[in-house]
């Protein structure tokens, strides 16, 4: 999907320099217990559903939005799972750290389906049956599969995301 007005706008100011972003990602399951996965276009990686937040959008708004505009489903938001700081480096050379907040979902109705241009494939798979993933990904599935634990943070201290 091409970048936002917004986006745009800031790139043109600071060109490829760090700028920071808040951004959501669902732990989708269905009924089976399975976790809805999108495969990338630009980098052709599995990952769970993910997108950044416009001006003013709360963080559980975006997710809705975000999950509906590129899967078809309709999700119910059960708990929110974690945040954390993650860095990314995008092909043309934009830095950015994304502070993303990710919540635990339960899929509600609509089929999945690619629906945007920012996924090549999406999918539904089991826990134990997970295509690669990077390790932010894999931290953002293990911490939302509890029904009732309580968010994971990097403590003071930390440095972010283990094994990212």
């Amino acid at each position: 999907m091409p970048a936002s007005d917004y986006v745009k706008n800031l790139r043109a100011r600071v060109g490829h320099d760090l700028i920071m972003f808040p951004t959501v990602s669902a732990v989708i399951l269905n009924d089976r217990g399975e976790i809805l996965l999108g495969q990338r276009s630009d980098n052709h990686q599995w990952s769970v559903i993910a997108g950044m937040m416009d001006p003013g959008e709360q963080p559980a708004d975006a997710l809705v939005r975000e999950v509906e505009e590129e899967t078809g489903i309709q999700v119910t938001i059960e708990r929110l799972a974690g945040v954390a700081l993650h860095e990314v480096v995008y092909g043309n050379g934009d830095r950015c750290h994304m502070v993303n907040t990710w919540f635990r979902c339960r899929a509600v109705s609509g089929e999945a389906r690619v629906n945007d241009t920012e996924s090549i494939a999406v999918g539904w798979f089991a826990p134990d049956a997970l295509p690669e993933l990077n390790p932010f990904a894999l931290v953002r599935i293990r911490t939302s599969l509890a029904p009732d634990a309580p968010a994971w943070f990097a403590r003071p201290g930390e440095n972010g995301v283990p094994g990212y």
